[in-house]
């Protein structure tokens, strides 16, 4: 169970000799602490990390968790980003400014170039997530990055719940869900071959709760689409869907305003709204904590496939 931030005290308290006693942490200080531990373990230990950053909530955390566990220095390995040309247009803009403010090197492996040159093709569903999976062993091999870091938690999808926190990938960079390692009293083994390398999910124990209290408890800056506002959107699949360039309604779907916000920003074209008024961090903690499903069940019309969709993407390469 998912304590408050103020459940467990942290002001110092005394014994009955009046001696100090360690002052005790909150949930939220105790994921903060793992998450550091495991970045600066996996810096420690491989020689080209890179971090996955798409400008979504949970890559933000682990980046604003970069951050702290090395300041007053910079962070010491580059971002990567996937994209495949159907971002939201302010996902990008907060991606470059986030960047640009913490002075990180950012690196771009780009869906559009391996279409415009046959390497994939358009699916027929219109929705590019899945097509992320070549660009990105690409660059993980062409950076040769031995160490990849990612924001996936095992809240989101049984897949993700199978992962250790340091995922070994092969020489082609899939992952065996039957080869695990175990991590046993939070040792983790990094060993690996030439050509394989690790995949590290320093946020995998947290929940999308702690997440946003984190967020709120942090005043970390997001894309504004996480916030309620009024947009123009039409009903698909169970979803609001906003009208944009890559998400456009069919000749029977009505658009109409609904005041909307998004819990995971995925591609345009594979990602939907929830119909809220949750305008700031502290109403998110409200509804998070109310809601019973998940961002990606409620709002990712790609793992809506199949049921092994998730397994299946990761057993590819996917992150």
């Amino acid at each position: 169970m998912t304590l408050d931030t103020h459940d467990v005290s942290s002001r110092s308290a005394r014994s009955t000799t009046g001696e100090a006693r360690p002052t005790a942490l909150s949930t939220l200080d105790l994921l903060e602490a793992e998450g550091i531990h495991i970045i600066r373990e996996v810096v420690a230990e491989f020689e080209r990390p890179v971090l996955l950053f798409s400008g979504g909530k949970d890559s933000v955390v682990v980046l604003h968790l970069a951050a702290k566990a090395f300041a007053p220095g910079r962070v010491p390995f580059p971002v990567l980003h996937v994209d495949t040309g159907h971002n939201f247009p302010e996902v990008i803009r907060f991606r470059d400014e986030t960047v640009a403010r913490l002075g990180i090197d950012l690196q771009v492996a780009r869906v559009q170039d391996y279409i415009d040159d046959g390497r994939l093709f358009e699916r027929p569903d219109g929705t590019r997530n899945p097509l992320q999976t070549q660009p990105l062993l690409d660059a993980i091999a062409a950076g040769r990055h031995d160490a990849v870091f990612g924001g996936a938690r095992r809240d989101e999808d049984k897949a993700r719940a199978k992962e250790r926190i340091i995922s070994l990938r092969d020489e082609f960079g899939q992952w065996d869900p039957r080869n695990q390692r175990p991590e046993l009293w939070s040792l983790y083994n990094g060993r690996h071959l030439p050509g394989q390398h690790v995949r590290a999910f320093p946020i995998s124990n947290w929940t999308e709760l702690d997440i946003w209290r984190y967020i709120e408890r942090e005043n970390i800056a997001l894309p504004p689409l996480y916030y309620a506002r009024e947009r123009e959107v039409f009903h698909r699949s169970g979803m609001w869907w906003a009208v944009g360039e890559f998400s456009q309604p069919r000749d029977d779907e009505q658009v109409v305003r609904r005041t909307v916000r998004y819990r995971t920003v995925g591609d345009m074209s594979c990602t939907g709204a929830v119909e809220s008024d949750a305008a700031d961090t502290a109403s998110i903690v409200d509804e998070v904590a109310r809601t019973t499903l998940t961002e990606r069940g409620a709002t990712r019309a790609d793992d809506r496939i199949s049921e092994a969709a998730m397994e299946d993407r990761k057993k590819d390469g996917y992150f």
